[in-house]
């Protein structure tokens, strides 16, 4: 069996360990190296946030069994998508797709906060009154269920190899983990670094309650179409650790850190 057969078929097993053990390491870094002082209960967010995320997932494996990969396998099997037409070598195929996958994340993500009913559902994963690990797996799961059928109706157009969709959402999951840690990094570290990956320091910037500073710095994994958009913000107006994170309109803890409240937060007039 070789390597792009096996981690298709334990697609399942592979992300459950890539989410567990990178949720376990970047927790432990910011134990170590906290970036900003939290101002709610980490165990309360902890426990909503990822009783989020769980719902999320029973929800997802209810409604789209085979979920992407799925997709990525009939699309083949059909010759559906634009790389099955060219017939890309596999290589040039796999690195191509991540990269439109990518870009194409990053342009949902500015939809998102730029059309007012996408941007209800969204502001779930912003009103987090704090930023941390889990703060970037809460999202809505009327955005989730959009999402999964947007990635769905790429996949048919790209026609990418289910090993792509694989690595692909295996590095979003992980990146996307990593730069919602509250952890610190060297400023130099961080400085080159973003050159080549969304860093905590650059995309806390989005989660500022000013909205300015929330609509720069869309990417959630490369930074370069931030840069190449003209979306990328270095460093907010009032330092990271001065910032305020949140939407205004949003600081009632009942509404933003539990269950309940996070769910019916599209539905609330104000944000």
């Amino acid at each position: 069996m070789d390597l792009a057969t096996f981690i298709t078929t334990h697609e399942t097993t592979i992300r459950l360990s890539c989410f567990l053990g990178i949720l376990l390491l970047v927790a432990l870094w910011e134990l170590v190296a906290p970036r900003r002082t939290l101002r709610i209960s980490k165990a309360v967010r902890w426990a909503n946030n990822l009783g989020l995320v769980f719902l999320n997932s029973i929800m997802l494996r209810q409604l789209f069994p085979a979920a992407a990969v799925g997709v990525a396998v009939w699309a083949q099997d059909n010759g559906w998508g634009l790389f099955n037409l060219l017939e890309l070598p596999f290589a040039a195929s796999l690195i191509l797709g991540l990269l439109l996958m990518d870009l194409a994340i990053y342009a949902q993500h500015v939809l998102f906060h730029h059309i007012p009913v996408l941007w209800r559902l969204h502001r779930v994963h912003h009103v987090d009154l704090d930023y941390d690990v889990t703060t970037g797996a809460r999202f809505h799961p009327i955005e989730i269920i959009l999402s999964m059928l947007i990635k769905f109706a790429l996949i048919c157009v790209l026609g990418v190899v289910p090993l792509t969709v694989i690595l692909f959402e295996l590095i979003l999951n992980g990146a996307a983990m990593f730069n919602h840690g509250n952890i610190r990094l060297p400023n130099a570290l961080d400085r080159y670094l973003r050159l080549v990956l969304v860093t905590p320091d650059m995309h806390r910037v989005h989660h500022s309650i000013q909205m300015d500073e929330t609509n720069s710095n869309f990417g959630f994994n490369l930074p370069w179409w931030d840069r190449l958009f003209g979306t990328y913000k270095a460093q907010p107006d009032a330092g990271q650790e001065g910032m305020q994170i949140g939407v205004k309109g949003f600081d009632n803890p009942k509404e933003t850190q539990w269950l309940p409240g996070m769910l019916w937060v599209p539905f609330r007039r104000k944000g």
